[in-house]
Order: structure tokens, then C-alpha cells, then sequence
């Protein structure tokens, strides 16, 4: 029986669901969250194109450790996109955003936006790379790549026009 700090009662079953449609060998979704009494695990595993579960691997994978091509969890290992407490991915959104577009209280990455903002392009109350804006300056360079890439955050970074 599983007698480790939050699952010693015998009665507290975990949840396993699994499609019987398999793509690329893999069952199209995947649940598996806490204990498996029977297979005496104390946290689940789930493996699919779409998985949920305490770890989770799959295209998109949501889970407290997750790993995919989308990430969302705790720990979220994201290949294109990843949410979570520390993310990474090539777009990640996170505490601590590691990735190519890094947004987060503190961001490592090509272009990083957070608090603390490490990266080529860097936009935070402490940024610091080749082109920033934080506090103390204003790259021009950083101005021009934000109003060409985002549009919307015109009136945000640049100078005030007119009123």
C-alpha cells in the first residue's frame, strides 16, 4: 500500500482515463492524476497527443511537471509554447520564462519582458541586454521592433502624440 505523506488513506483512488484512438501510436487523450492502487504509483503519468496529469507528455500536455509541444503546468518544458510557473518553449510565459519570446516576472530570452529582463531585445523594470527600455533608458531600437511587431503597444512604449 502506498504509505507515503498525503496518500496513507486506502480509500483515496487517482483518476485514469484513457482513448481508445490511437494517432502516431499514441492514445488521442490521456488522464492520469494521483495514486494508482493497483500499480502501486503514487503519482500519475499520462502519455498522449492531449495529456493530463501529474506528469504529463503530449502535444499538448497540461500537468504539475509538463512536457510538449504546449505546456501548461508547474514545471511546463513546452517545445513551441509553454505556461507555468517556469516555462519554457519558443514562446514562454512563466515566474521564469526561458524561450525565445520570454514573458514573465523573470525572463531569459531573445526578446525578454518581465521584472527582470535578460535578452537581445529586454523590456522590465531591470533589463539588460543589446537594445532595452527599463527604467533608466529607452533603446530606439526596441521602439521601432515592438511598433512594427505589435502595433497595439504603440501608445504604451513610444512617446505620446498629440492629445
Amino acid at each position: 500500500m502506498l504509505k507515503q505523506r498525503g496518500y496513507g488513506y486506502r480509500g483515496i483512488r487517482g483518476i485514469r482515463k484513457r482513448s481508445v484512438t490511437m494517432f502516431w501510436g499514441l492514445p488521442f487523450y490521456d488522464i492520469a492524476m494521483g495514486p494508482d492502487l493497483e500499480k502501486g504509483e503514487l503519482r500519475g503519468h499520462a502519455r498522449g497527443i492531449i495529456a493530463i496529469g501529474d506528469f504529463a507528455t503530449g502535444v499538448l500536455a497540461i500537468g504539475g511537471i509538463a512536457r510538449g509541444g504546449i505546456a501548461i503546468g508547474g514545471l511546463a518544458l513546452g517545445l513551441l509554447f509553454g505556461i507555468g510557473g517556469l516555462a519554457t518553449g519558443l514562446l514562454a510565459i512563466g515566474g521564469l520564462a526561458i524561450g525565445g519570446i520570454a514573458v514573465g516576472g523573470g525572463a531569459l530570452g531573445g526578446i525578454a519582458i518581465g521584472g527582470g529582463a535578460v535578452g537581445y531585445y529586454g523590456v522590465g523594470g531591470s533589463a539588460f541586454g543589446a537594445h532595452v527600455i527599463d527604467g533608466l533608458r529607452q533603446d530606439p531600437e526596441v521602439l521601432r521592433l515592438f511598433n512594427e511587431w505589435l502595433p497595439f503597444l504603440q501608445d504604451t512604449l513610444g512617446p505620446r502624440r498629440g492629445g
